[in-house]
């Protein structure tokens, strides 16, 4: 099985990365859907197949390397080159810097960080042979401001943007288009609603919105590339 256009979205769950997911599926993309946990995957799959799309479910540890050279592999092998990566993963710890563990300290980085930089490297290759492509990171409010107790996401979604700014400048003149979004707000989620059921909807970002844009960066002529761009509800206080 082989697609025109395939998308790789590492980090997919029941908000933003199964959204994106579908909305690039509504527009002919193969998708290859990557995430830590096969159940979380199986249900956006299914939603993508019962549309007429195509999707596999390949369950990926954005952590560790052997795990996402794998699971690129076998996506180009059973879907086809990459066009699109979006790179969707993170993990969050809130604690003091005389709190924190060595260890905390060091997987929250790899998941808001590292993972970014070992997908990019399994794409890179193809799109730069091929002349485009484009490559998406998910960033948050904590990839422009290190507050009190939020190191282990600052530290990494710092580091995601760096990244985003080098490769866009490295690989931007070579036709792949590096986007970072920051999302600042709370994002709609089962998990957001439980704990907060009395919460209204506009007070949060939805998904399916968000993903919306994440189509029009990659829809972009390259005369106006994006290379960051932020999101918030309309309430939200920055």
């Amino acid at each position: 099985m082989t697609a025109t256009n395939v998308i790789a979205v590492l980090g997919v769950g029941p908000a933003l990365g199964g959204a994106v997911a579908r909305r690039f599926a509504r527009q002919g993309f193969a998708v290859a859907l990557m995430a830590r946990r096969a159940e979380a995957l199986e249900p956006i799959e299914k939603a993508i197949v019962d549309q007429g799309g195509t999707a596999i479910s390949i369950p990926t540890d954005a952590t560790v390397e052997e795990s996402v050279i794998s699971a690129f592999e076998r996506a180009q092998r059973e879907l086809g080159p990459i066009e699109v990566f979006v790179y969707n993963a993170g993990a969050f710890q809130m604690g003091g810097i005389l709190e924190i563990s060595t260890e905390t300290f060091e997987s929250t980085w790899r998941a808001n960080c590292l993972g970014g930089f070992l997908g990019a490297r399994q794409v890179l290759p193809g799109m730069v042979k091929r002349g485009h492509g484009t490559i998406i990171l998910s960033g948050a409010t904590a990839s422009l401001r290190g507050s009190a107790r939020f190191s282990c996401l600052a530290v990494g979604k710092f580091g995601l943007r760096a990244l985003a700014q080098s490769m866009a400048r490295e690989f931007g003149p070579r036709g792949i288009h590096v986007a970072h979004v920051i999302i600042d707000g709370q994002i709609d989620t089962p998990q957001a609603r439980a704990m907060a059921p009395d919460r209204e909807l506009h007070t949060m970002l939805a998904p399916d919105s968000m993903a919306d844009v994440y189509w029009h960066l990659h829809d972009q002529d390259r005369t106006t590339w994006t290379l960051e761009l932020d999101l918030r509800p309309a309430v939200e206080k920055f």
